[in-house]
């Protein structure tokens, strides 16, 4: 499977965070040694969604309970996959304001129909009382990664391989400082610019990782975007030292500190966004 074209946000919680049965499964997956690893995920996430929807998209079936398993000194942490929720809400998704015709024509009726009614059942009342508050542990961009990401992490949480055949790169940090980070970046954000549309996806993220349980991790992974990327290239990769000095700029009266940082980070994130045009 050809490396998709995606960054992702993952948050992995402690097996505290679920419920008994939950907990009872997930150490069985990794003491099975079924735990996928990150590379390999999303053709794996992408050729199992396929395969299950079948020809004509015309049922959702239950989908396979797969986890991204991160193992520290003491804790075991878990970032399920949510397929089948994720493949709902993604159905849904891509009927919101298109035409009718062409809305059946991407996502069938029927396929529209059973989404919902998956998606309802998740947020029913009777099944959050039962297994707790639903969260989606993992957020996906394609072409790209959005600014409010660089907005959670610092530079020393930076981690890249540049191996033949094994490239990488990635932040990752506790949750409580990625929500302390978003906390003051949307504090300077309000202040400076108000109600903004970067304002409200900041505030979008941090409500976002106030789902999960305090000790969990939080991590940027660019995916297959390194692909598109050179080595030299990655090992330039500021982005995250961009969003922290556009903040301190806006946050001192700066703007035009702030505006360099922002366009320089703009620019460059527009240079990947336009090789999806490219043949």
């Amino acid at each position: 499977m050809p490396s998709l074209f995606a960054a992702y946000l993952r948050v992995y919680e402690p097996l505290t965070a679920f419920d008994r049965d939950r907990q009872a499964y997930w150490r069985r997956y990794v003491e099975q040694g079924r735990a996928v690893a990150p590379a390999e995920g999303p053709g794996r996430q992408l050729t199992t969604v396929i395969e299950a929807l079948g020809a004509g998209w015309t049922r959702l079936p239950n989908l396979p309970d797969e986890a991204y398993v991160l193992e520290t000194d003491d804790t075991l942490l878990v970032c399920p996959w949510n397929l089948r929720i994720r493949v709902a809400e993604a159905a849904l998704n891509a009927r919101d304001g298109v035409p009718p015709v062409l809305a059946d024509a991407f996502v069938p009726p029927v396929l529209a129909g059973k989404a919902r009614a998956v998606v309802d059942d998740w947020r029913s009342g009777a099944r959050v009382l039962e297994h707790g508050v639903p969260r989606v542990h993992e957020q996906i961009a394609t072409w790209g990664v959005p600014l409010r990401w660089f907005v959670l992490f610092e530079p020393a949480e930076r981690h890249q391989v540049t191996e033949p055949g094994r490239r990488a790169l990635r932040y990752r940090t506790e949750i409580s400082k990625a929500r302390r980070r978003s906390s003051r970046a949307l504090a300077v954000l309000r202040k400076s610019v108000g109600a903004a549309p970067i304002t409200e996806a900041v505030e979008e993220a941090a409500r976002w990782l106030e789902e999960f349980h305090p000790r969990s991790m939080v991590e940027l992974d660019y995916g297959g975007l390194v692909s598109l990327l050179s080595d030299e290239t990655l090992a330039a990769d500021d982005s995250p030292e961009l969003v922290a000095a556009g903040l301190a700029g806006l946050s001192r009266g700066e703007a035009e500190e702030a505006s360099a940082a922002y366009d320089k980070l703009v620019a460059r994130w527009r240079a990947v966004q336009l090789l999806e045009r490219c043949n």
